[in-house]
Formats: structure tokens, C-alpha cells, sequence
């Protein structure tokens, strides 16, 4: 088999980089589906399903290039990568549970603000859910990861102004911890990577649970 090609099917610049520091050089491929459909789940519960539904239609997209033979397909700033029956499709997505609350990016201004004057001082839990597809057999492979994140205690001011950067605005619970939000995170515990978007411990897992290396997908 050819060296196994790993697909990214998120947007978010921060898993990819985590990918890209970690020796991998996915394909980047948007599911394009929306973020919803899961009110009322648990945290993980919530989290794994939108993972598996982000992996799953990039996949499907790619399983028609796979049926008629291994295809080159272009990557911006990078060589083509062949796609193959052994293809593997990473999907992730977060929340944050809060107060009793799932949440995930903030409808607005004043949500991100409201959010964030009730962090101060407080602790949530970060939950990151990751679902790997092989392109050419469908066997998945899906699993949470969990961090817990000790927010700082802003002030107004300090809140107002990094709501206005538009930075919690694009992320699960308003916050990161690799941006302009870090100043107020005061800690975490446990992996780093969950809160960013993608545990890579949790990665190796699954990837293990198809039978793959991680190294099978580390860039040449």
C-alpha cells in the first residue's frame, strides 16, 4: 500500500497546525456541514457526533476519487498527495461544558461577553470529540478527549477589548488558550492539544484502533 494520506476536515488553522508541529501534512477538506442538531446531548456525546459527521462527508466526497483509482489531488503550498483506498479522514469539534451548559462558538458580542464575565475565577471542562474514517473500507474510529481549563478573573475592560479582536467569537466556549484569550487562562489540566481542538494522544489511538501507525501518516 502506499504511504497512508491523512485528510483534515476542518478549517481551523490551529489543528492544523498542531498536525503540521507533530511531523503530518494533511489535506485540508471543509465538510462544509453545519454545527447543530445536538441540543441536549452530553458534552462528549455532542462532541463525537459532530466529529463523526464532519469525517464522514468528506469522506463520502472523496469515496467516488478512491473507487476509480489512486488520484492526485493539489494542495495549496504543498505536493499533490495520492488518494487511495487507505485514506485516512480526521474530523474534530469541541465544546465546552460549563455551569451545566454545552457550549460552542458564541452566537454574538454580547453572548462572548456574558460568557466571560461568568468564567472569572471558575473552572469548565474542554471536551474535544475526534472521529478518524478510512476512506476505502468506512471502518471509523471515534473518541473524546477532556481537559479542564482554570479561567483568570479580566476585568470588563480587558473583556470588552478582546471580544472586540472577534477571536472568541470563531471557538467552543468563547476562549482559547493559543491567542489573545491565553493571558486569562490561568491553567489547565490535562492535555494541551484538546483545548487548541485536537488531542493528538487521542489521534494516535484511534488511528492504532485501524490498525495504523502514526508514522504511516508523517509527512516524507
Amino acid at each position: 500500500m502506499p504511504r497512508r494520506t491523512l485528510v483534515l476536515a476542518s478549517a481551523s488553522p490551529a489543528r492544523l497546525g498542531l498536525l503540521r508541529a507533530a511531523g503530518f501534512d494533511p489535506l485540508v477538506l471543509v465538510s462544509g456541514d453545519a454545527e447543530d442538531g445536538v441540543a441536549g446531548l452530553p458534552a462528549p456525546e455532542a462532541a463525537r457526533t459532530l466529529a463523526a459527521r464532519k469525517a464522514s462527508a468528506v469522506a463520502r466526497r472523496l469515496a467516488p476519487a478512491v473507487a476509480a483509482g489512486a488520484v492526485l489531488m493539489e494542495r495549496t503550498g504543498g505536493a499533490p498527495l495520492p488518494v487511495h483506498d487507505g485514506t485516512l479522514v480526521l474530523g474534530c469539534d469541541s465544546v465546552l461544558s460549563f455551569a451545566g451548559e454545552v457550549r460552542g462558538k458564541p452566537r454574538g458580542c454580547d453572548q462572548a461577553v456574558a460568557w466571560w464575565r461568568g468564567y472569572r475565577g471558575r473552572s469548565g471542562t474542554l471536551v474535544t470529540g475526534h472521529a478518524v474514517v478510512e476512506v476505502g473500507s468506512g471502518r471509523t474510529a471515534a473518541g473524546v478527549a477532556q481537559t479542564t481549563v482554570r479561567f483568570g478573573d479580566p476585568g470588563d475592560a480587558e473583556i470588552d477589548a478582546l471580544v472586540a479582536t472577534g477571536e472568541p467569537l470563531a471557538v467552543a466556549g468563547g476562549f482559547t488558550i493559543d491567542g489573545r484569550c491565553g493571558p486569562f487562562v490561568d491553567g489547565i489540566d490535562g492535555d494541551h492539544g484538546t483545548v487548541v481542538g485536537l488531542s493528538l494522544p487521542t489521534f494516535r489511538a484511534l488511528v492504532g484502533e485501524l490498525g495504523v501507525a502514526v508514522s504511516e501518516l508523517w509527512a516524507p
